[in-house]
């Protein structure tokens, strides 16, 4: 294999690891190239509010809390190929109803039905998310090798964003055509969504450490929280890494949603505009993600995360500069703002380490059969801030504008480095 060379040879079992997560990265990439529109989408074509669209991001953190409930159940469930296989069918399945969505924009004001049935849709969607997320990251952690971990995971959500980015293009000039082309768009991620599952079931499993099944579900819950907590309390770096990971977190929401309406209120961009910059930015993360699987593999998470936190805030900052310097240029479709491009340029840098970060981060603290562990400690977490930061987010927009909201989000950031930099130079990972 030409693309490893001068790197440790794959054995039997990597090999098929890989070529199956190629092949469900693949698959994925269709489906993240049109949820990355999904919040301009819901804002632009069906009108929802400020904060619907903030219940839409929260959706998609908010559901790990579950992992609190379910964590231990999942483990303890033998048959994992038909686990995963129920919740693709179970959660990408229902998108199909989108399709009928009527194509008519006078139906989608003053809070239509319509906007609680996409946000219903999507809160089932999401909930596949708490099998499927800690199922990859133990997948591959006991399929590959440490060494090559990183590199390897890096390879595969390169070819994940080339699609994305590609879909993504496509699918914003589609918009710009006919606003309610998502309908076809959902039909499409329904069905492709439950083949990327069904090729992700197929990686072997057997090398996975069974948990012995449980008297009840309280005791499965009981035995969910205590590793939960054992795990932040005796693994010090861990926590740590943890606790900066709530700030940024915390910043991450508060902008997000705040973010898609200053494109859509503030600076009145299009969809092609929008899937201009979102495919600018994952051009620079391709190229990132070719090297930064590498970095993570001989870098403490901690300082890989600091150099996430910093991108991230010079994005934000950028946005927030575009307000007072509004300049822009028209080509063709896409509207053209300095201040954004610098912007992107720095998320590009954001999502080429941040992909890594946020997936197998937590896999670096820890032995490969404890990775579904961790991963969903750190799963749980994201769903924590997720239940208050996005509409919070949305509050102070309403109350200090988007300068505000912006503002709050960079010192979070900044907070978050500074913690990072202090618990690398006192210890290291064991």
């Amino acid at each position: 294999m030409g693309l490893f060379h001068g790197n440790i040879p794959l054995n039997d079992s990597e090999k098929k690891a890989f070529r199956l997560h190629m092949i469900y990265q693949s698959v994925e990439g269709i489906i993240l190239g049109i949820l990355t529109l999904n919040e301009f989408v819901f804002l632009k074509s069906l009108k929802g509010s400020d904060y619907q669209v903030g219940l839409l991001f929260q959706f998609s953190m908010v559901i790990f809390i579950f992992l609190f409930f379910f964590n231990e159940m999942r483990k303890r469930i033998r048959n994992k190929k038909k686990l995963l296989r129920v919740a693709g069918l179970a959660t990408r399945l229902p998108l199909m109803v989108i399709a009928f969505f009527p194509a008519d924009p006078s139906v989608y004001h003053f809070h239509s039905v319509y906007h609680y049935i996409f946000l219903a849709i999507f809160l089932v969607y999401y909930f596949g998310n708490i099998i499927i997320y800690p199922a990859i990251n133990v997948l591959l952690k006991t399929n590959y090798r440490h060494e090559n971990f990183g590199r390897l995971y890096g390879y595969s959500t390169s070819l994940n964003k080339v699609i994305m980015m590609l879909v993504t293009l496509v699918y914003g000039i589609w918009l710009d055509i006919d606003l309610f082309a998502f309908r076809y768009a959902f039909l499409l991620i329904s069905i492709t969504g439950v083949i990327s599952i069904f090729y992700l079931s197929r990686i072997d499993y057997s090398k996975v450490q069974q948990s012995p099944k449980a008297g009840t579900w309280w005791a499965s819950v009981t035995v969910s929280a205590r590793t939960m907590i054992r795990i932040l309390k005796t693994n010090k770096p861990y926590r740590d890494f943890e606790i900066a990971f709530m700030l940024y977190g915390a910043a991450f929401m508060l902008a997000s949603p705040v973010i898609n309406i200053f494109f859509n209120t503030g600076l009145e961009l299009n969809y092609s505009s929008v899937a201009f910059y979102k495919n600018a930015y994952n051009i620079l993360a391709i190229i990132l993600l070719m090297f930064t699987g590498k970095w993570l593999g001989k870098m403490d998470p901690r300082s890989f995360s600091i150099l996430t936190f910093l991108s991230l805030s010079l994005y934000i900052f950028f946005l927030m500069l575009t307000e007072y310097v509004p300049i822009f240029v028209t080509i063709g479709r896409v509207q053209l703002y300095p201040m954004l491009i610098l912007g992107f340029i720095s998320y590009g840098f954001f999502a080429g380490t941040m992909v890594l970060l946020w997936n197998i981060g937590s896999a670096y603290f820890c032995s490969p059969e404890e990775a579904d562990d961790y991963q969903s400690v750190h799963l749980f977490l994201t769903g924590i801030r997720a239940v208050f930061a996005p509409l919070i987010g949305i509050f102070f927009y309403e109350k200090l504008g988007f300068t505000g909201n912006f503002l709050i989000a960079i010192l979070l950031l900044v907070i978050a480095i500074v913690f990072s930099w202090r618990s690398k130079r006192k210890d290291r990972i064991r």
